[in-house]
């Protein structure tokens, strides 16, 4: 299993171990990754995913995973939600944006 976020893409990082004595030894700093289940309200289905939570704290934020999908740069994302990507935005309606016009 991979240590990397499948919404936001986060990786390890390389570090040092600094003691005291400023000896320095080779670490990793690890993202905060959870198993979360999110459900997709257009597709009605639910997904297990391996997210870290500034993953989860993004969804929450955008409202649902579905919009979050939509908004999401695909750089980011893992091959498995490209996939899902499109198929959100080809069942998602379209709003258009009306301008009202002003005498």
């Amino acid at each position: 299993m991979s240590k990397k976020c499948e919404l936001t893409g986060k990786i390890p990082l390389k570090g040092h171990n600094v003691s005291h004595a400023n000896n320095k030894t080779k670490r990793r700093f690890l993202p905060n990754l959870k198993k979360v289940k999110f459900t997709s309200e257009l597709l009605k289905r639910s997904l297990k995913l391996t997210v870290s939570n500034s993953g989860v704290r993004s969804v929450d934020k955008k409202g649902s995973f579905d919009e979050f999908l939509k908004t999401v740069k695909n750089k980011n994302l893992s091959p498995r939600l490209r996939k899902l990507k499109k198929v959100i935005l080809i069942k998602s309606p379209f709003k258009k944006k009306t301008l009202a016009k002003s005498a």
